[in-house]
């Protein structure tokens, strides 16, 4: 079972941007970069890095797309009380 992961997001207010985004990165733009540009998180001046994080440190819709999630998956749009999520799931352990 997944105990942490490392995960990376971009947060933004609606769905149809978090699905614009996350088009972008499928079709090959970076994920870090546009982190840099659209988020609204703080996370977003690091390319979305959050770091390592267990069970219970995040909001649950969030937590719960993140561990369900394989390592190099991008995950979304999940909708948080925060606003519109995509996440990339960096490394598990």
């Amino acid at each position: 079972m997944v105990k942490q992961v490392n995960c990376a997001h971009i947060l933004v207010g609606s769905e149809k941007e978090a699905k614009d985004i996350k088009a972008q990165i499928e079709g090959g733009a970076k994920f870090a970069d546009l982190a840099k540009k659209k988020s609204k998180c703080p996370s977003g001046k690091k390319g979305g890095d959050l770091g390592w994080f267990g069970r219970g440190q995040m909001v649950a819709p969030f937590e719960t797309a993140a561990f369900n999630a394989k390592k190099g998956d991008l995950v979304g749009p999940v909708k948080t009380d925060f606003g519109w999520h995509l996440i990339l799931v960096k490394d598990q352990k």
